[in-house]
């Protein structure tokens, strides 16, 4: 994962924006030599992972309930 410095992150934004949405890049931000700050897609290990480990291991009547609370928070994609 490259680093960047916060100037050049700055002056680049909507390049970096582009190739985090498009290509999945992910950067990390330095400012004076410390990282700062982590770039990455925000549908990085979600929906999908989540929705094929429900699927693999079906609810018992105990965890039903918090199964059905955490579908709730689910984002659905439109495809």
């Amino acid at each position: 994962m490259p680093e960047i410095s916060a100037t050049d992150a700055a002056r680049n934004f909507a390049d970096i924006l582009d190739a985090i949405e498009h290509r999945g890049e992910q950067y990390t931000i330095v400012r004076r030599g410390k990282a700062i700050a982590h770039l990455e897609p925000m549908n990085r290990g979600r929906g999908a992972d989540v929705k094929e480990l429900l699927r693999r291991h079906r609810p018992d009547r105990g965890w039903a309930k918090d199964l059905n609370e955490v579908r709730e928070l689910l984002e659905i994609e439109e495809r």
